[in-house]
């Protein structure tokens, strides 16, 4: 077992106060916006093993099929396939979609055939792999959330009273739906920037109005209302109309495959993800927007946010998982009452305490305390046994079937 030493990267949308007080930290004053735990490159956790300071990227390099299991390595390859996070979102994060494994493969050839660095601000794959990904909320969390039946956003437009909308409720209700979120997309995000700015600040607008109404799209305008005072201007103002608004309570979460445009608004959440960093952008954002490549990315098809609650884990000793189509990685959790409750080793996995105080003993009888904020990794092969009454401990691991 191996205490985490994390990263917390500080990008101008996290909160300056929920990781502080996760850690028991005095807030600096700056956005801490993710904690990394995992072995992706941009921000690896560091162990010491009793030999110093260690990358757990490079331990993991050294001996991976130690570390990570034969199943793990054969099937994905000698790295740790997950990246697990914590997000706080002070502020809204960028509308934005992820590719599939196939587009993610393809666009990175391309892109490095081309000679496009890396680190370029308009290059769209970071890397040759997809990006699945599941949030679940610590806090009330407000998040947008796959497309909304083409007539229904329709209707909430109508309701802003915006002329400057009425082309695209056209479309909405006259094409087929696949077509008519296409078209809307890409006019919106693709078209004379001048003309949807001046109708992003009209919607802005109409947005406070609605929010403070009763009408039946109240919330929902609500939650755009906080993209469009984050982002005044922004065209994405506009595409997020599309967008089912969700609200997850503590302990509820999402999953989102490839092609789920989506964006998250507020809140505190555990993030688990394939190790990837391929992101599409479709607005509130400074960043890049290729829009064509984007509308060959998204999938148009409308889809109420499935909700996920954690499910009992038959004879897992208390477990409950979050269940997902997601090879890659597997997030479960454990209410502990005080009782031991056993931790299987099959695959190499994350530990997080949330809440209260958590022991983690190995089965040579070494123990770690995990604090709220606590983290440890698991190696495959190492059993445990998690103890604490009170405490709160999300694991991420993979999912090996």
């Amino acid at each position: 077992m191996d205490r985490l030493a994390n990263t917390v990267r500080p990008y101008a949308w996290g909160s300056t106060t929920a990781i502080p007080e996760l850690l028991g930290q005095e807030p600096t004053g700056e956005p801490q916006a993710e904690l990394w735990m995992g072995a992706h490159p941009g921000a690896p956790s560091r162990v010491d093993r009793g030999d110093g300071d260690r990358s757990l990227a490079d331990v993991i390099a050294a001996d991976p099929r130690g570390e990570l299991g034969d199943a793990v390595v054969d099937r994905f390859g000698p790295a740790l396939p997950f990246l697990f996070k914590v997000l706080a979102a002070g502020h809204v994060l960028s509308l934005q979609v992820h590719p599939t494994l196939e587009q993610a493969r393809a666009g990175f050839a391309d892109e490095e055939a081309r000679g496009v660095p890396r680190d370029a601000p308009h290059r769209n794959y970071r890397d040759a792999n997809h990006k699945p990904e599941m949030i679940c909320a610590l806090s009330d969390f407000d998040g947008l959330c796959g497309f909304r039946a083409p007539a229904a956003t329709a209707d909430l437009m109508d309701s802003l009273r915006v002329p400057s909308l009425a082309p695209w409720t056209a479309v909405l209700r006259s094409e087929p739906e696949e077509a008519a979120l296409r078209t809307v997309l890409a006019e919106v995000l693709g078209g004379d920037r001048d003309r949807t700015a001046a109708c992003a600040t009209e919607v802005a607008e109409a947005l406070e109005k609605a929010a403070a109404g009763d009408g039946p799209y109240a919330a929902a305008c609500a939650a755009y209302a906080v993209a469009a005072r984050d982002f005044p201007g922004d065209p994405g103002i506009v595409a997020a109309l599309l967008l089912n608004h969700v609200t997850l309570r503590p302990g509820q979460a999402l999953h989102l495959g490839a092609g789920v445009p989506h964006a998250y608004l507020r809140g505190l959440g555990v993030e688990l993800m394939a190790n990837s960093d391929n992101v599409l952008r479709c607005g509130l954002t400074p960043k890049h927007v290729d829009v064509p490549e984007l509308l060959r990315v998204v999938d148009f098809r409308a889809a109420e946010p499935a909700v996920l609650e954690p499910v009992p884990v038959l004879g897992a000793d208390g477990e409950e998982v979050y269940p997902t189509p997601t090879e890659e990685f597997r997030l479960s959790r454990y209410n502990l009452t005080g009782a031991d409750r056993s931790v299987a080793g099959r695959a190499p996995q994350i530990l997080l305490c949330t809440a209260g105080e958590a022991v983690l003993t190995g089965p040579g009888g070494a123990s770690l305390v995990l604090p709220r904020g606590g983290s440890a990794y698991l190696p495959a092969g190492e059993d445990a046994v998690l103890t604490g009454a009170g405490a709160v401990v999300f694991r991420a691991t993979v999912a090996l079937g």
